[in-house]
């Protein structure tokens, strides 16, 4: 196979650990410097306090606020750490991804994460920090990108595709929320119209017994909870034309849509997702198709797919493992993967 000169490389690594402990750490001495960089160019003359992100998980996410200090702890405890894992007001930034549920006798969530790859953190976690099995995608070291728990409960996000902005929190802390305290797609629901969000979002939910919801959320307006099936990064209409277009939002959403008639499987949407325009190779332009992340309510597991690859884990079942993804920019066959056991 021919690799081209501008492939780049990004290792996902799977982390089995209850409580944040030593190989947290490991993952924050690794990513931090990137990371800390980022925030301060981009907000540290406006973003708020340490003790302003504290309160405001204590008023938000009060049951959160324990695990919350553990993880500061754990990363040293200063106060640019503290500012940034409360996800209280943070930087603008912004994703592709596509989310589909699929109903019926096996429910469950498909998405694809669409982004760079030279800026994905690529952490699968799974943890117990509320006594809950949880097994998510983290960005921003601690929040979920897109995750599980052991009662059966999914969750993904996308970019809602407004440039609006807010006071509230980044969505992937309060998806950890979710996960962390939610059984039901009805409590998750309840816990994303009470939680103030600083940008645009379609959150897609699905529980154990198929009850699911696509729920709209933005800044200074209360979240919206619409009768559809398929997200992409707009809501109920293209609002950031240039945004939408360089992203293939519409044509995305039209595939899904064709995709997910009554009797569709989950294979068969999985299928779809794995090629064009679902799956998408535009890397350097930040909305290349990153994973396919297949969530099975009926028993708590997961799948990282790539085309031709599969690893899978579940909450009762979550190996420690790296695996390495190849990615060249515009060209979906030029791609491998290699796969070991972590140390």
């Amino acid at each position: 196979m021919k690799i081209q000169q501008d492939a780049i490389d990004l290792q996902f690594e799977a982390i089995n650990e209850d409580l944040p402990g030593l190989k947290w750490r490991r993952v924050f001495d690794r990513h931090w410097p990137a990371y800390s960089e980022w925030f301060v160019r981009q907000s540290v003359l406006s973003s708020p306090t340490s003790s302003m992100g504290h309160m405001a998980l204590r008023i938000y996410m009060p049951k959160l606020l324990p695990t919350y200090e553990a993880i500061v702890e754990t990363a040293g405890g200063g106060g640019l750490e503290a500012r940034f894992l409360s996800m209280w007001r943070p930087p603008f930034y912004m994703n592709g991804c596509t989310q589909a549920l699929v109903t019926g006798a096996e429910p469950s969530l498909v998405r694809n994460y669409d982004y760079s790859p030279r800026l994905l953190q690529g952490t699968w976690l799974a943890s117990r920090f509320n006594g809950k099995r949880v097994v998510a995608m983290v960005d921003f070291l601690w929040g979920v990108l897109d995750g599980i728990n052991e009662d059966g409960l999914a969750v993904s996000l996308a970019f809602g595709g407004r440039i609006a902005t807010g006071p509230g929190f980044g969505m992937p802390v309060v998806l950890r929320y979710v996960l962390e305290f939610a059984e039901t797609t009805a409590e998750a629901v309840a816990m994303l119209r009470s939680i103030p969000v600083h940008m645009s979002y379609s959150i897609a939910v699905i529980d154990r017994k198929g009850n699911h919801a696509t729920v709209y959320v933005n800044p200074n307006s209360p979240a919206e909870v619409v009768e559809r099936r398929v997200s992409t990064n707009h809501q109920h209409e293209v609002e950031w034309a240039d945004h939408a277009e360089m992203t293939n939002s519409i044509k995305r959403e039209a595939a899904v849509e064709k995709l997910l008639h009554a009797s569709a499987s989950t294979e068969t949407v999985v299928c779809g997702f794995q090629i064009p325009p679902i799956y998408q190779t535009h890397y350097s332009l930040k909305c290349g198709t990153l994973y396919t992340a297949v969530y099975r309510p009926l028993d708590a597991s997961v799948e990282l797919v790539w085309p031709g690859s599969v690893w899978r884990q579940s909450c009762a079942d979550f190996q420690d493992g790296v695996r390495t993804i190849r990615f060249n920019d515009g060209d979906p066959a030029a791609w491998h993967s290699t796969f070991k056991e972590a140390p």
